[in-house]
């Protein structure tokens, strides 16, 4: 009689050497996904804004240098340096630099509650867009600079005009902004409003004006620029202060070079402006994500 025997131990799959490599895997190199846009930049973003307008002003300075712009035409750079530290020196273009933004500020007061009160009038209430959207659109094809005669008229030669002039040219850009953005509001929110039981005017605060402040945000953008340049205009008329008053002056006497320094002062204050309502657009609408650029 023949007895089997079991099979090796051989023979029997090794549990502890599977438990073993099961409780310790293989690692993975991972690699952090980077986007795109990150990869590509290389260059700090100042230094590319900044880059423009230095090449600008190297091509400025060789062109003067090397005679092709002569003084007569256009000051070169140094020379312009030069005379902005003397006008700064005797104190005439920081007093005219402030007059100007007195002005401006005024004016830019001014407008944006006629032209933000307009709007909210003609797109909260078709009664008031009967009303008031047509002779708006009239008096926008009409050029301010050409109401300046009629301005000197009614208001003499002082400050009045000047900024009669600097507040017309605010309210119209503002004025179609706002409007736009109103009525550019989602039906569907305002349904979505009714339905939660908002009010009339819970609808405006919470739904309507939201939605019409990128807009708002916009047409500020465009009417700090219409500011500065109806600035220029009001300053050439009758004025005996101000930064366009040193022009006017400069004119007369042919000295191109306080003209390019006035000049630059006002490209610096209306990008100066520019940023500081890009700053406040930053802060009033974190809630709506935006396409940045890539």
């Amino acid at each position: 009689m023949s007895i089997s025997h079991a099979p090796p131990d051989s023979d029997k799959p090794d549990i502890s050497s599977k438990s073993a490599s099961s409780a310790s895997p293989p690692k993975l190199d991972l690699e952090p996904i980077v986007p795109a846009s990150s990869r590509r930049t290389r260059v700090p973003r100042w230094l590319r804004r900044t880059s423009g307008p230095l090449l600008l002003l190297a091509l400025w300075q060789v062109l003067s240098t090397t005679g092709v712009l002569t003084a007569d035409v256009l000051a070169s750079p140094g020379r312009i340096a030069e005379v902005a530290r003397e006008l700064v020196a005797d104190g005439s273009l920081t007093s005219a630099m402030g007059t100007s933004l007195q002005r401006v500020a005024a004016g830019l007061l001014l407008g944006t509650l006629v032209g933000t009160g307009l709007a909210l009038v003609s797109g909260l209430f078709r009664v008031g867009e009967d009303l008031v959207d047509a002779p708006v659109q009239m008096l926008r094809t009409v050029p301010f600079v050409g109401l300046i005669p009629l301005f000197i008229i009614w208001f003499g030669i002082g400050e009045a005009p000047k900024v009669a002039i600097i507040t017309l040219g605010v309210t119209f850009p503002l004025y179609l902004n706002v409007y736009a953005g109103i009525r550019g509001v989602d039906a569907r929110l305002i349904e979505a409003g009714e339905s939660l039981g908002l009010s009339r005017w819970g609808l405006v605060r919470h739904v309507v004006l939201p939605g019409a402040l990128p807009g708002a945000m916009t047409g500020l953008r465009y009417s700090l620029g219409i500011s500065w340049l109806a600035l220029v205009f009001a300053e050439q008329v009758n004025a005996d202060s101000g930064i366009g008053f040193l022009m006017v002056q400069a004119r007369d006497f042919l000295r191109t070079d306080v003209i390019v320094v006035c000049l630059i002062v006002y490209a610096f204050l209306g990008l100066l402006a520019d940023f500081v309502v890009r700053t406040l657009e930053r802060l009033l609408l974190q809630w709506r994500p935006t396409f940045t650029g890539r």
